[in-house]
């Protein structure tokens, strides 16, 4: 009965998602026991169908309640584990690049100055790849070509990173 109630939540739920079209992937939910790398919501709707398939099986068997109950919660890792392998390919864990992931990231000055009203910099991304950046100083910091600095925060509006001298 216990698995019967969960099939019909998650079949109610993959109905919403066909026909209202909901999101499929819910961000930053990871399911435990090594059921990750696919959205958890696929992971769970299979663990749930597979548990309710064993213990169908088992009750028509007539293996008992307790053992039924163990069997079906281990089957439905087990067997989602393993389903789960293949379809880490049609789910790469990959978000698009943001500017906001230059945030914490050093940069070098390129341009003669950069103060409050003008400058660029450039800076390497966590792939490897560089950009040649807008930057910003706060009050009367001006940095030269050359120097260092650290961007600690974007500024959307203005689309320009606010940068600091880097001491380190």
């Amino acid at each position: 009965m216990l698995f019967s109630f969960l099939l019909i939540v998650v079949v109610g739920y993959w109905i919403v998602v066909m026909f209202m079209g909901g999101d499929v992937d819910l961000d930053g939910v990871e399911l435990p026991l090594g059921l990750g790398g696919i959205p958890a919501t696929v992971a769970f709707s299979l663990y749930v169908a597979l548990a309710w398939f064993v213990s169908l099986a088992g009750t028509e068997f007539s293996f008992g309640g307790p053992l039924v109950l163990g069997a079906a919660l281990a089957a439905g890792w087990a067997g989602t584990k393993v389903l789960i392998i293949p379809m880490r390919r049609l789910f790469p864990d990959r978000r698009e690049p943001s500017r906001h992931d230059f945030v914490g990231q050093r940069c070098v000055v390129r341009t003669g100055r950069a103060d409050a009203a003008f400058g660029q910099a450039e800076v390497t991304a966590p792939d490897g790849s560089s950009a040649v950046v807008q930057v910003r100083t706060t009050g009367g910091d001006v940095l030269s070509r050359g120097q260092a600095a650290l961007i600690f925060d974007y500024d959307a509006e203005g689309e320009f990173f606010w940068v600091m001298e880097d001491h380190s």
